[in-house]
């Protein structure tokens, strides 16, 4: 029997999967219906674009096509971009060019995705002259394309400028300019954005609200979530769900993240990223590796994202034996990568296991600047300062890595456990001539615990006193460390004077403070101390360390 052109068409439009493909393009062929074009387009269509299509396969076909339409050339565009294969994409782009075919208001939105893929700004101001050359600047998707590209290109600028000139009722163009301002870390100007359209009377929709609670969640704006939180239907899906509780979680209500996060009928991987990472961010390591458990015992399977945040709450509560399960998963899976083997090595270093963290960091391909900085903290951390420094020349010797202002506090800190003044200094100058790094309160911690150690009070006084910022309850207790250890009474009256003056919570400037004028036998000095101590309830804070017991791990 003779398949007819209707009937070609209405098996491709039915069509499941490649096995009913091939058959219908066996009858195609039989039919003498392979050339087409219609027939032909809705054949590399599903091949290209259909979940249960075949790329591979629609390359082929088109091979075949002596003079292939606009519409087939866009469909193998939208394939390769909506496959994450932007490099193929640009590719058929300028084939499509080359052999005379003219580029329409379909396929420029796809090359725009690749180029936004690519994250390739000159190759998407190609694109967008050849929008305006062919007089589809005008179209409203090709130019929300525009901002979508520029701004995954980390041109605000250039968004904002196109968005001035499209029509403002559209929710897309919106939510596209909130996208970018949340992906390039401008959260304030993200929510500014979503307050004007709501003002502008448009409303929003699920992609916008999302993209509205993330930004409120990196602007720590609490009151401005509650605001987008309102304005959500109760019958919200579990992505908009998941967005508030982070949003909550990230502002520090991490008992309204936590109830919302109960209430919910449906959990995904993310809404659980969000209330471990929480946890994890507010220093709860206890609450966070049991929510962990509650997360395994639900038979979800933890992602990068699940595992950076478990290794930082192991880091904090000294979890070693978990930490390694989570090491031995990690090497199982092979999810492994730069940011997953830096927090592997601080777990290590804060657990101290500082050669198992060497282990890794000597086996990463590549080392960033976080696995150099975490490698020398680490070592810093457990008395190996002289190894430290060394590692930071070997680190100097990669001209792929600049240290940063964390990579500072790691080498002073060593610096300071070593007892190398002279050393510290150097680096800590060096900060600012050579690197362009302003000192922060925390090197400048460094420095006057570094001399302090040394017995150079008087340098750290002078240091203290020169500072361009205020000095905190940190710096003086550090010089007030100093005092004790080298029994130097008159700097410790006067740096004491300084440190009350912040009305300490703890016991343990008192007691220090105590024993100072303990070894000066000024025991009237020591009465009133410990009256205060009595007075305001305060006690000495006990040593303490964690210890895991008993916990196993199910992944």
């Amino acid at each position: 029997m003779r398949v007819g052109f209707g009937e070609i068409l209405l098996l491709l439009e039915r069509c499941k999967s490649m096995r009913e493909l091939k058959q219908i393009h066996g009858l195609m062929i039989t039919a003498t219906l392979i050339r087409d074009i219609i027939s032909l387009s809705r054949l590399v269509d599903f091949c290209a674009n259909s979940d249960s299509g075949d790329p591979d396969y629609a390359a082929l076909v088109f091979l075949q096509i002596d003079r292939p339409s606009v519409y087939i050339w866009n469909s193998l565009i939208k394939g390769s971009s909506n496959r994450n294969n932007p490099d193929e994409a640009l590719s058929m782009y300028r084939k499509m060019q080359r052999r005379g075919y003219s580029p329409d208001h379909f396929t420029f939105p796809f090359v725009l995705k690749a180029c936004a893929l690519n994250r390739d700004r000159n190759y998407g101001m190609c694109v967008h002259d050849r929008i305006v050359k062919t007089g589809f600047e005008s179209d409203l998707y090709a130019s929300i394309s525009l901002i979508h590209m520029y701004a995954s290109c980390t041109d605000m600028e250039a968004s904002e400028q196109l968005f001035e000139k499209i029509p403002k009722w559209n929710v897309v163009s919106w939510t596209t300019l909130i996208s970018g301002y949340v992906n390039n870390n401008q959260a304030g100007k993200a929510v500014r954005v979503f307050k004007e359209m709501e003002l502008q009377g448009v409303q929003p929709n699920e992609i916008t609200m999302v993209n509205a609670l993330v930004a409120c969640a990196q602007a720590r704006d609490l009151e401005t979530g509650r605001w987008v939180h309102q304005r959500v239907r109760e019958n919200s899906n579990v992505i908009l769900s998941a967005a508030i509780v982070d949003m909550y979680a990230k502002c520090g209500s991490l008992k309204v993240a936590r109830d919302l996060f109960d209430k919910m009928p449906q959990r995904n991987v993310v809404v659980w990223n969000a209330m471990i990472g929480a946890y994890t961010q507010y220093e709860r390591s206890k609450e966070a590796l049991s929510l962990f458990a509650d997360m395994q015992n639900a038979g979800l399977t933890p992602d990068e994202t699940t595992l950076l945040s478990v290794l930082g709450a192991c880091a904090h509560h000294g979890a070693l034996s978990l930490g390694q399960g989570i090491h031995a998963y990690i090497e199982k899976t092979h999810i492994g990568n730069v940011i997953i083997g830096t927090s592997l090595m601080n777990m290590y270093a804060k657990t101290g296991e500082t050669q198992s963290g060497i282990q890794i960091f000597n086996g990463l391909e590549k080392k960033d600047v976080t696995a150099w900085t975490s490698m020398i903290i680490g070592m810093a951390m457990h008395g190996r300062g002289r190894e430290a420094l060394t590692l930071f020349k070997v680190m100097l010797r990669d001209k792929d890595v600049t240290p940063d202002h964390v990579t500072f506090i790691g080498v002073l800190c060593a610096c300071s456990h070593a007892g190398l003044v002279k050393e510290g200094e150097e680096h800590f100058n060096s900060m600012r001539k050579v690197y362009g790094i302003t000192p922060t309160g925390q090197h400048y911690g460094c420095m006057v615990d570094l001399l302090s150690r040394a017995g150079h009070l008087t340098e750290a006084e002078r240091l203290v006193k020169s500072m361009p910022i205020e000095p905190n309850i940190a710096i003086w207790g550090a010089l007030l460390n100093g005092c004790e250890v080298h029994n130097d009474f008159n700097l410790a009256d006067r740096v004491g004077n300084h440190i009350l003056q912040f009305k300490p919570q703890g016991g343990g400037v008192y007691v220090l403070l105590s024993n100072i004028y303990a070894k000066a036998g000024r025991w009237q000095e020591v009465m009133m101390a410990r009256e205060v101590m009595r007075l305001k309830g305060l006690g000495k804070t006990h040593g303490c360390s964690y210890i895991e017991a008993k916990r196993t791990l199910t992944i």
